[in-house]
């Protein structure tokens, strides 16, 4: 019987525990560190045919729906990049509310199953928490990859973010980082966190506004996992000897009023050429997610510390590829 890790809706996913083969990939919580450690290394090996420009078949016969419920570029762009250099096809659904039989009425559900007859894995992307969950429930036959869920989780983001930090510092275990802006809604900050509760003695500090700051049951999920967290909402209390900064916009898309998320603008922080010389060392790194929307000065760009344009989104590819090579059984 496959081991199986339970959630806060009381359902329940596979764990991966070595054996990645036609398992969904839904949340952080079903990866150990040594998954994400395997991941990285066929990652490595995804790098170099990249980089030769070597063919390959690896996914010829393999059909994956992208089913992309809210707009998106890169995640979008790199899975369907992935899957082709592979030697796979797609099916590009984005926006089904308005292309799809969802504008006639059809339900999330039946869109999931109708897709699950065509494709050997779903993509997807939701606006909604839990959506990601949902579809592995009622998808029998093929894997489901959550590529982003609500303000829930965004896993396969933190694997390539994990991996940027992994080529870059040789570990994952006793690092001390600041992860800025939209504490409260980034998925892409909530995964991180589970990525990095995995190894041991890391240091957060979470920079927000008062507003954004995590949840106080997520604060302590995560403080007793054994991540040291420590919230701060001055840019003064930067501690200097950070291996790396994470940025995050503000999410307007998340707010119901416009007025509430200008007022949350106001108070947003952003990475300056004098704030990195003040608070950042030499071997610090930048990263963002992406979109970058007032969180990074575009004169940091000049900066090598940058890797968000550099190795981090190239990483996307080369951990989705790996990824989906694993899941689909062809690693």
């Amino acid at each position: 019987m496959s081991q199986t890790v339970t959630l806060s809706t009381n359902e329940k996913l596979s764990a991966i525990a070595g054996d990645f083969k036609g398992k969904d990939i839904v949340s952080l919580d079903q990866l150990s560190a040594d998954d994400l450690h395997r991941v990285f290394a066929l990652a490595g090996h995804m790098k170099q045919l990249v980089l030769d420009k070597e063919p390959c078949q690896l996914l010829a016969g393999q059909v994956i729906s992208l089913l992309f419920f809210e707009p998106s570029s890169r995640t979008f762009g790199s899975f369907a990049s992935a899957i082709k250099r592979l030697g796979g096809q797609t099916i590009d659904i984005q926006n089904p509310e308005t292309v799809s039989s969802v504008k006639k009425g059809e339900t999330f559900e039946d869109t999931i199953r109708v897709f699950e007859a065509y494709s050997d894995a779903i993509v997807l992307r939701h606006p909604q928490p839990g959506a990601a969950r949902r579809a592995a429930m009622c998808a029998e036959f093929i894997p489901i990859v959550n590529a982003g869920d609500g303000n829930n989780e965004h896993p396969t983001q933190t694997i390539l973010d994990l991996y940027t930090l992994y080529e870059r510092f040789g570990r994952l275990d006793n690092l001390t980082g600041l992860l800025a802006g939209d504490v409260l809604n980034s998925r892409t900050l909530h995964s991180l966190l589970r990525g990095l509760s995995l190894f041991e003695n890391n240091t957060i500090y979470l920079l927000s506004p008062e507003k954004l700051r995590l949840k106080r049951e997520d604060l302590a999920l995560f403080r007793s996992r054994n991540l040291i967290i420590h919230e701060i909402t001055s840019e003064k209390d930067i501690p200097r000897d950070c291996q790396f900064w994470y940025w995050t916009r503000i999410q307007k898309e998340r707010f119901d009023s416009i007025s509430e998320y200008n007022d949350m603008v106001a108070q947003r922080f952003t990475v300056t050429p004098a704030l990195l010389a003040q608070y950042a060392g030499q071997e610090t790194i930048v990263m963002d997610p992406l979109p970058r929307i007032g969180t990074i000065d575009t004169e940091v760009d000049k900066d090598t510390r940058a890797v968000y344009l550099r190795s981090q989104i190239r990483n996307g590819l080369y951990t989705r590829m790996a990824l989906l090579a694993l899941v689909l059984g062809r690693a």
